[in-house]
């Protein structure tokens, strides 16, 4: 299941890419509409959005779905607790020898002259 999600997850990032690469910008026509007295286009509404930009909506809820699934998925299968703690106690428990107390001082194998 979680691959299924992660193959739709990558199809959405690069639909969400290719169309916003495609699209024309606002500000594309900038020095044009201040010239040709429609800058009020610019900074207004734009009126009805075109099949891109609906495309874009449907491809970016797509995404946000799949990341959604995609960090309940992770979250749930590392409920166990704290990936750093899990390594620590697997250290600990495989090797007994590195664990025993170790004396008190740093320097205590070390015999003054």
């Amino acid at each position: 299941m979680e691959k299924i999600v992660l193959v739709i997850h990558v199809l959405a990032a690069l639909g969400v890419i290719g169309l916003v690469l495609l699209q024309h910008g606002k500000g594309a026509d900038m020095g044009a509409s201040f010239g040709s007295g429609a800058s009020g286009s610019l900074f207004g509404v734009s009126g009805s959005s075109n099949f891109m930009s609906r495309a874009t909506a449907i491809f970016v809820a797509i995404f946000f779905t799949t990341s959604l699934i995609l960090a309940y998925m992770a979250s749930d299968k590392s409920a166990g607790g704290s990936v750093v703690k899990a390594h620590v106690e697997k250290q600990v428990s495989s090797d007994p020898a590195k664990t025993a107390t170790p004396s008190a001082s740093p320097n205590a194998d070390v015999v003054p002259k």
